[in-house]
């Protein structure tokens, strides 16, 4: 067991989402509830943290977009941004260990001087990643292939990379798919937390939020259902390994 437990950042109000995705990252990092502590960011202001309390802190993905005009953001929205710049100006300074997925790419981008925008949105399917060269050399991803299929469904991307940022994976309509920021700071824009059945109670769950248009669910359904997807979930197994 972690001397210390990580913390996982939500931000999904759909309570089934949410669940599933809290229940994804408990099964792929292999921790338990009393290890993996979850805040709902989307539910209230975020507590008073002391960073040294947790190994490490993992942000999963959401329905809020950075690059979304300001005028078109909901209070809770400009709340929860607020609150991750704040964190982030200590997660970046102190270069502890983060791992934001897919909301990651945004709000890391954002802080830390990239572009993000809707230029490279993805349409939700699985699309095969490659490794860099600091990829492959980059101990998060030790044992994964340099080519693997994961899961992707974004309306904005990363455009133009930090200049903090050390690109770490690409691909073929998506130039950013995952950064490193000093030694410890990562955010993937593909979803290392979810499988098949993951990614179709996502698309259940949000027909209806702009990703797809509602009446292709049945056929994406079918689509999604021959991926395989087998080394994405690899990266938050070995998050926790190494810095528990």
């Amino acid at each position: 067991m972690p001397v210390r437990p990580f913390l996982l950042l939500a931000s999904r109000p759909e309570n089934e989402a949410a669940d599933e995705e809290y229940a994804a990252f408990l099964r792929l990092t292999g921790l338990t509830e009393e290890q993996l502590h979850r805040v709902r960011l989307e539910a209230g202001p975020l507590p008073p943290l002391d960073l040294d309390d947790y190994a490490g802190i993992l942000l999963g993905g959401g329905p809020f977009n950075s690059s979304d005009p300001p005028e078109s953001k909901s209070a809770v929205q400009h709340r929860v941004e607020r609150e991750l710049a704040a964190l982030l100006d200590e997660v970046v300074a102190r270069d502890l260990p983060f791992l934001g997925a897919c909301y990651g790419v945004g709000t890391l981008g954002v802080h830390q001087g990239g572009v993000v925008d809707r230029t490279y949105g993805e349409p939700v399917s699985s699309v095969p990643i490659t490794l860099t060269a600091a990829g492959r050399a980059d101990p998060l991803l030790a044992g994964v292939p340099e080519v693997f299929d994961a899961f992707v469904g974004h309306k904005e991307a990363c455009q133009v990379l930090p200049p903090s940022a050390v690109l770490l994976a690409t691909s073929p309509a998506c130039p950013v798919q995952m950064f490193r920021v000093g030694r410890n700071v990562y955010a993937t824009q593909f979803h290392p937390e979810l499988d098949v059945a993951g990614i179709l109670t996502r698309i259940r769950v949000y027909r209806h939020a702009g990703y797809f248009a509602p009446t292709e669910l049945e056929e994406l359904t079918d689509r999604l259902r021959l991926a395989v997807v087998t080394e994405a979930g690899r990266l938050l197994a070995t998050f926790v390994a190494r810095y528990a």
